[in-house]
């Protein structure tokens, strides 16, 4: 996996930073992208049909790849839990009929937003051809790159822990319309990581970017994962961009903009 390695005794937290709320000192910010550095429009209007439409034709391309035919068969292990709820008829008949059946898998599973971890793989590498080409840019909210620059400058850590794959990740960053923002991240976590709505997967990014969670705060627009990082120990923050509705008990601080961390 394209994962970031963070070795905990090379970095320093050793600072003294005036916190951003009135909870405890914040030294690292761990976010989600879809819907919090990201426009959730960027991700089902562009990405998703990105990679769908080309998902029969990148597989036909990569037939002879053994980590692209390793992720059919990790996909094909979910497909007759589906089969009920009207997914695509598998067909193994000939090498044709399976690439054209897993294709349309494919499809069937990002219409859904399914999560599944191998279908998020072969998106990431799909959307790497678009990446690397210049047909796509990934799309950030107009304050992501100022409050990088701020927190980085304040010596925070940044991550990123999202559903999409690390590869994607690390596309979406490098080819931003804000330009490559990659240098000011440290850590980019999916769901290998664990579920985002486990507060296991929130301790183990903890100690993987050497922060204790207490002094972590997590951005995202979901308030399942805000509740997972809370009971991990981390503060929290509900992104509201424009067009994602308050929660209904309003049990974490609202975040309408970077400029309010």
């Amino acid at each position: 996996m394209f994962r970031a390695v963070v070795h905990c005794a090379s970095r320093h937290h050793e600072l003294k930073l005036s916190p951003p709320t009135e909870a405890a000192e914040i030294r690292a910010l761990l976010l989600d992208v879809e819907g919090t550095t990201t426009p959730i429009d960027f991700v089902f209007k562009t990405l998703f049909p990105f990679a769908s439409d080309r998902a029969e034709d990148f597989l036909r391309r990569h037939s002879q790849n053994a980590e692209i035919n390793g992720l059919i068969d990790q996909l094909q292990e979910s497909w007759s839990t589906h089969q009920s709820n009207g997914a695509p008829q598998r067909n193994e008949e000939t090498a044709g009929g399976r690439i054209a059946s897993a294709a349309a898998y494919v499809r069937w599973l990002a219409a859904r937003d399914s999560k599944l971890t191998p279908l998020k793989i072969l998106q990431g590498r799909i959307w790497e051809e678009g990446f690397r080409n210049g047909e796509l840019r990934g799309e950030v909210y107009r304050d992501v790159a100022p409050a990088f620059a701020r927190w980085a400058a304040q010596g925070r850590s940044i991550a990123i822990f999202s559903s999409g794959s690390v590869l994607a990740q690390r596309l979406l960053f490098a080819h931003s319309t804000a330009g490559d923002l990659t240098s000011f991240l440290h850590g980019y976590f999916d769901t290998t990581t664990g579920p985002k709505r486990e507060a296991e997967s929130y301790r183990k990014i903890a100690e993987s970017i050497c922060v204790p969670p207490r002094a972590v705060l997590f951005v995202s627009d979901v308030g399942e994962e805000l509740d997972a990082a809370l009971a991990a120990g981390m503060k929290t923050g509900h992104s509201l961009r424009p067009g994602i509705p308050e929660l209904a008990e309003k049990r974490h601080p609202e975040i309408r903009s970077f400029d309010d961390i």
